[in-house]
């Protein structure tokens, strides 16, 4: 059955709106809002836990819908919203009709595939929703065995991070962690920590990076902190010709990864 919401006043409608703004309210409640039809899409691909679904039958059918969520459907609380509700909760106008409640994915470092030739993305405190979510696109075209991030500032659910990555926080393996589980897995697995820092001595290109391997990377505004350049197994660097001396984050990253794949053959 298809309830019918056609006020803003609605008591989802306000719980959505806050769940969309708040981290703790979204750890709380162990729920995330996935937007759209794409991001929504990867989800369900990717194994997430729906709870509810709400939908603006002047954008999408029901019929639709039902083909997107799949299996889950049937067993759904589903709304049918007006567009002027609906454009209180959508963040953007093409967003394809579908807002989704689901259980909020959780995966740790015993989760990740550790191979001979394991690549992870590590991101020390990152604080930018936009940039964790192009990150995760990066790691997600890289077929990365995971992104660790250590001692967030930001949600990996957050509403931001999962329209910034096209739903790809659900194709990736993320995980959150700290420095010292993190340090101690790398460790344990016999996985080489390469920390991206600016007063390296070495530059990636010239370093083998076929084996078991981990790209550490700091914030933008202040780098990595020491525990993690005295920690890692190598220090390496981007060479820069210019007279700026750092890139964007994301950048950086995709640097580094590419020419790990690119050593492997992009196997």
């Amino acid at each position: 059955m298809i309830s019918t919401i056609t006020s803003p006043k609605n008591p989802l409608i306000k719980e959505i709106l806050v769940l969309q703004s708040k981290s703790k309210e979204r750890k709380q409640s162990n729920t995330i809002v996935i937007e759209g039809r794409k991001e929504i899409s990867l989800a369900v691909a990717a194994g997430v836990q729906f709870k509810k679904v709400l939908f603006c039958p002047d954008i999408i059918s029901a019929g639709e819908v039902e083909e997107i969520i799949g299996v889950q459907f049937p067993s759904l609380s589903v709304y049918e919203v007006s567009e002027s509700v609906f454009s209180k909760i959508s963040y953007r106008e093409t967003t394809g009709g579908m807002v989704v409640l689901a259980q909020t994915p959780e995966k740790s470092l015993s989760d990740l595939k550790v191979g001979e030739e394991s690549v992870y993305i590590v991101l020390e405190a990152v604080e930018k929703p936009g940039n964790l979510g192009a990150i995760c696109r990066v790691a997600d075209a890289a077929k990365v065995d995971g992104l660790i991030i250590c001692d967030p500032h930001t949600d990996i659910f957050n509403p931001n991070a999962i329209r910034s990555s096209l739903g790809c926080v659900f194709t990736v393996n993320v995980v959150n962690s700290t420095f010292e589980e993190t340090i101690g897995w790398l460790k344990q697995n016999g996985i080489t920590s390469y920390a991206a820092e600016l007063t390296a001595s070495e530059f990636y290109h010239k370093l083998d990076l076929t084996g078991k391997t981990a790209l550490v990377f700091g914030t933008e505004a202040t780098g990595l902190t020491p525990k993690w350049i005295e920690n890692a197994d190598k220090r390496i660097k981007i060479p820069m010709g210019g007279v700026i001396d750092s890139l964007n984050v994301t950048t950086s990253v995709a640097i580094l990864v590419f020419e790990a794949m690119r050593q492997r053959g992009f196997k």
